[in-house]
């Protein structure tokens, strides 16, 4: 809504800018017929065809050139319309110009004269030129904001995640201590982090990746959170994880968030907890669903100071990756959080 809002301010501010331009021509050329001394009735022409210029200019840019290019039309159905434009507008312009100000006969023929060729030969070229031009300047500036809100998008998430080049030699450390003590759990929950690690340093930089890898990944992710919850008969965590899912390639990343935000509002150790994570394909659309139970975190908790980053980011990311592509749905109530995300990949 703030973003229409917007975009109908900056329309209205370069049409009161295209009015001036216009008056300003309308201005000089006034000032050009006084100071030759034109008679009075070329002027009120002058007048009257400048002023419906600018209005048939004023009126294609901002309404009819927006319709017909709706429709898939082109220059020849929008050259007609202006021409019955025209027709329409010079017969009180004539008369205008026969009763007040030009008042022989042939005062009509004058109008029409200068009026019908203005509008057709330059009104309506320039108007489309104008349009087509504007066009282009604003599909340039949006794919440039896209790339920027991209790369702007991509360096949050990757300054919100752990930077795994200084860790991933620790790891490696870790792993070979817990198997020497037999410490299998912890052996394994250091192994799946070394998989995580893996996969941000080589793939989470890519444009897009196997379905399939980023799945592992929140495998990897909710198998380390099990591991840390498994003692506790009260948490409960289920998955419902296709196992077919057809090559679909997809952004790197953007189901993590989700599961996260589920996990660190959604999971207590005092009280009972739920976590239920589906995901399926249906041809080339994704169907992801998170439905968590709800813990309202103490006001000292860091965690709390953070919450809502993870989705506000992933919101945005979906927005610039998947325009017109994606439905996401999120419900909150007191107890329970759900969200279902549905991508055309």
């Amino acid at each position: 809504m703030i973003e229409n809002k917007d975009k109908n301010t900056q329309s209205q501010n370069q049409m009161r800018l295209d009015i001036g331009v216009g008056l300003a021509f309308w201005f000089v050329g006034m000032l050009l017929w006084l100071t030759t001394r034109s008679p009075f009735e070329i002027i009120i022409i002058w007048t009257l065809v400048i002023f419906s210029t600018i209005g048939i200019i004023i009126y294609s840019i901002y309404y009819l050139l927006p319709l017909i290019y709706a429709q898939g039309k082109k220059f020849k159905p929008y050259f007609w319309q202006v021409f019955f434009i025209s027709l329409l507008l010079a017969v009180p312009m004539s008369f205008i110009s026969m009763f007040f100000f030009y008042p022989r006969p042939e005062g009509v023929l004058v109008v029409f004269l200068f009026h019908l060729p203005t509008q057709l030969f330059i009104s309506a070229p320039l108007a489309w030129y104008l349009y087509k031009r504007r066009l282009t300047n604003t599909n340039e500036l949006t794919t440039l904001r896209t790339e920027l809100g991209k790369s702007d998008a991509s360096l949050s998430f990757l300054q919100s995640q752990i930077n795994p080049h200084f860790l991933f030699n620790a790891l490696n450390t870790l792993y070979g201590t817990a198997l020497q003590e037999n410490a299998e759990r912890t052996g394994e929950g250091i192994q799946k982090l070394g998989d995580m690690m893996r996969f941000m340093l080589h793939e989470n930089v890519q444009d897009k990746i196997s379905l399939t890898r980023d799945v592992d990944y929140l495998e990897n992710y909710i198998s380390l959170q099990k591991l840390r919850t498994s003692r506790s008969a009260d948490i409960v965590i289920e998955t419902q994880i296709d196992e077919q899912l057809n090559n679909l390639q997809i952004a790197p990343m953007l189901l993590i968030p989700f599961v996260e935000n589920a996990f660190k509002h959604g999971i207590s150790l005092q009280q009972p907890s739920h976590i239920k994570v589906t995901l399926q394909t249906k041809e080339n659309t994704l169907y992801f669903d998170v439905h968590n139970s709800i813990h309202i975190k103490p006001d000292n908790d860091p965690e709390k100071l953070k919450s809502g980053i993870g989705l506000v980011n992933v919101k945005q990311r979906l927005a610039l990756l998947y325009p017109g592509k994606h439905e996401l749905i999120i419900r909150e109530s007191a107890k329970e959080f759900f969200i279902h995300l549905t991508i055309q990949l």
